[in-house]
């Protein structure tokens, strides 16, 4: 298990592709942490299947709109669990519409869930992680390419993590600390499900023609939390069944 000894918190990690991850990690041997917004059944169940692995587990809610409520889970599980060694900013939310039609709160909760959450996230982790320490955050295909409209405030929000990812990779590198990106296409999760409304559509957008499953998006998560992605830094990388080809 190549993970074995470290500790991780996953942002969102009690559904979809948060869920994967934290699942994927404990698999690797990773302790886990994992917030969550409102399911605390849905969170205890994934805290119950990670147990079963042989890991300790943990869950807070935590609402990613606080910055306080950021702040406060990634120091309850460097507390948690003695140590803090992998980040995975996965928490995000997304409105969709015509540009005329996005309010201002619209607009607020979407940059402080998808871009004011992994930064602050990112700060407070900064000072508990050490040499071989990871931080993955979680973009979006339509950072990448935007291929229908009423995208614009989401894509907007995940362009950021871009420039975020880039940023520290610098700053935090010399430290022996890693920070990369990863841009899911469509996925098969309670959110955006592959028999929706918009699954053909989607599919029909990415060069496999088919959505991808969560443990797709965890696995190359996992890689790059190990020692075997050690000299990946700054990378955007695509999980997105060629959606932006």
């Amino acid at each position: 298990m190549t993970l074995d000894g470290k500790a991780a918190l996953v942002t969102g990690g009690s559904r979809g592709i948060g869920e994967a991850v934290a699942l994927g990690l404990a698999e690797e041997g990773a302790d886990v942490a994992l917030t969550y917004h409102s399911n605390k059944e849905r969170a205890a169940s994934v805290v119950d299947r990670i147990k079963a692995l042989g890991r300790r587990a943990w869950a807070v809610q935590a609402d990613s709109a606080d910055p306080e409520a950021v702040r406060e889970a990634v120091a309850g599980a460097a507390a948690e669990f003695g140590r803090l060694d992998i980040l995975v900013n996965n928490a995000g939310t997304g409105v969709l519409g015509p540009v005329g039609d996005l309010t201002l709160e619209d607009v607020d909760r979407v940059l402080a869930v998808n871009v004011r959450a992994p930064f602050l996230a990112a700060q407070a982790a900064a000072h508990h992680l050490g040499e071989g320490g990871r931080i993955i955050n979680i973009g979006s295909c339509m950072a990448e390419r935007v291929a229908f409209p009423g995208g614009s405030l989401y894509s907007m929000s995940k362009s950021a993590l871009t420039g975020l990812t880039k940023a520290l990779a610098r700053e935090l590198g010399p430290r022996g600390i890693t920070v990369n990106l990863v841009h899911p296409g469509p996925v098969d999760t309670d959110m955006n499900p592959a028999d929706g409304e918009s699954a053909p559509m989607q599919s029909g957008l990415t060069a496999l023609g088919r959505y991808g499953q969560p443990a797709e998006i965890a696995a190359t998560v996992s890689h790059l939390a190990g020692d075997r992605g050690r000299y990946i830094t700054g990378a955007s990388i695509a999980v997105d069944g060629g959606f932006a080809v």
